[in-house]
């Protein structure tokens, strides 16, 4: 008699997929040192992520920027510390709000919107004639637009940290009457070099983050039109989950690594 057949583990279909997930981020970093490089694909590629993300990232950060200066004026205002309202305000935006603001754009906007193309070339066999001619899709098509993705992030996150910090000054200096000198002495008591670094390096893994996990989800769509769809809802999803895992261990180990200035 023969034994009933076994059913699969629900946890080795993740695995698979975050193995392949590693696997086609591997490829792509070994491709991007191969020629010829795509340039005429990778500028058309940047201009298109730079477009459609630069004016929300510009508008979103200042919000962001008032919302985090006015909750620590008011907690700063509560322990008596107005002084240093400055320093942990901006700091606030350019390492943490700064970066993942940027990425989540970046996912939302430019990424969806490869994924949904590479998806598309996928179901129409587009992909599948490149390999027959011995043109690898990774190379021809997935590296131009992760690197897009990757200087669009750091550029975009220098933008962000400025509009951020300025609108945290405006709503600061103006709502709660805190001092303009004072926002100003703190923030340069408190910030270093390295915060920039570190922001700008959370920005460029994050662009490389998302540039991956659209291309991954593009080139793995299931059945039709539909499973292109899907695939561009779980991209921007599991995006946002990877960016906020990676900017909880980059965080932490900064601030393990990087004493305090003054410290």
């Amino acid at each position: 008699m023969s034994a009933p057949p076994r059913t699969p583990s629900p946890l080795l279909g993740p695995l698979r997929q975050t193995g392949r997930l590693f696997t086609l981020a591997a490829e792509v970093c070994r491709a991007a040192f191969r020629r010829p490089f795509q340039f005429r694909e990778f500028i058309e590629q940047f201009w298109f992520v730079a477009s459609v993300t630069i004016l929300p990232a510009a508008l979103v950060s200042i919000p962001f920027g008032a919302v985090i200066a006015l909750q620590v004026g008011s907690l700063t205002q509560q322990l008596g510390a107005q002084s240093f309202t400055g320093g942990a305000s901006v700091l606030a935006v350019i390492q943490q709000a700064s970066p993942l603001i940027v990425a989540l754009l970046i996912s939302g906007a430019g990424g969806s919107a490869i994924c949904a193309d590479l998806g598309s070339r996928k179901i129409r066999e587009e992909l599948d004639a490149l390999e027959v001619m011995g043109i690898s899709p990774v190379q021809r098509l997935v590296v131009p637009r992760v690197l897009a993705t990757m200087l669009v992030a750091v550029l975009l996150n220098g933008l962000v940290s400025v509009v951020g910090t300025l609108g945290g000054y405006f709503f600061n200096v103006i709502m709660q009457d805190g001092t303009p000198g004072a926002y100003l002495s703190s923030f340069s008591a408190l910030a270093q070099l390295p915060d920039l670094w570190i922001s700008e390096l959370k920005a460029l893994i994050f662009g490389f983050i998302a540039g991956v996990v659209a291309a991954y989800r593009g080139l793995n769509p299931r059945g039709g039109p539909k499973g292109v769809g899907d695939a561009v809802n779980q991209s921007v999803v599991i995006t946002f989950l990877l960016l906020f895992f990676v900017n909880t261990v980059m965080t932490g180990l900064y601030l393990q690594i990087v004493p305090p200035k003054g410290g």
